[in-house]
């Protein structure tokens, strides 16, 4: 299976037109497109205008024609009226030598990764409930080392979060053309099983069976706030976001 993200900067005072023109454009443009098997729209949990377009489709072939054919682009453009602008601005140098400043749209990030084809059920049976709340941890991982992160993290990390109360559904989802590039994916009862996790000790002692095959940036992080007890904060973060599905259907 492969699941597409589509990152979204969305206007706060546009947050309720778009979760309807989602639910009116979006999903039933998609449920008629060939080997698509959901859509839902995520939005970040304390960030009301991250939002995220998340698709499931049997193929990345499927996903890469839906793309091509050009309606990913009018869906695309038909929500422009509710996506911000970013805050950048170009700098144009005119023929009479003038300036003018030109405002910069945020294009939207789309991001595609691949799924073992034996978690399909169990996914969309998960992603089918309503009110769910999906937890996204992204490493960054350390050159040579991605095997053996998948390897402690399929032994060790997903048996154990699996039995966490709430956890429906967890998962290592793989970039399909960056290597290092990984999420730990993981659905939901609710917000507060997902932030009980968090705050049970559970979710650092399982960081710490895969911590050393982290970036050298996050390695060196962890030795000075050893070295000093103060808190480091660096470019090489482990992220750990959530998000509650305020759209969407499933096609399976």
């Amino acid at each position: 299976m492969y699941m597409r993200l589509v990152q979204l900067n969305v206007k706060e005072e546009a947050l309720g037109e778009l979760r309807s023109f989602y639910d009116l454009n979006i999903v039933p443009a998609l449920r008629s497109i060939r080997g698509c098997l959901y859509a839902g729209l995520v939005q970040g949990s304390g960030r009301p205008s991250e939002c995220v377009s998340m698709t499931f489709w049997d193929t990345a072939e499927n996903a890469d024609s839906y793309e091509k054919s050009g309606l990913f682009k009018k869906l695309l453009e038909n929500a422009g009226k509710y996506l911000a602008d970013t805050s950048e601005w170009k700098i144009l140098l005119t023929e009479d030598l003038s300036v003018q400043y030109e405002e910069v749209r945020e294009e939207p990030v789309v991001n595609a990764y691949h799924l073992a084809s034996s978690q399909t059920g169990e996914l969309l049976s998960a992603a089918r409930m309503r009110g769910i709340y999906l937890r996204v941890v992204s490493p960054q991982l350390r050159p040579g080392k991605e095997e053996e992160f998948k390897r402690i993290y399929t032994e060790d990390v997903l048996p154990k979060l699996r039995t966490v109360r709430g956890c429906r559904y967890a998962a290592l989802i793989e970039h399909t053309s960056e290597t290092r590039k990984m999420l730990s994916m993981s659905i939901w009862d609710s917000k507060q099983d997902a932030d009980d996790y968090e705050i049970s000790g559970t979710f650092d002692d399982l960081t710490d069976k895969v911590k050393h095959t982290f970036s050298e940036i996050y390695q060196w992080k962890m030795r000075l706030e050893q070295e000093t007890g103060n808190q480091v904060v660096t470019s090489e973060e482990l992220r750990v976001e959530g998000y509650s599905v305020v759209a969407g259907q499933s096609f399976f």
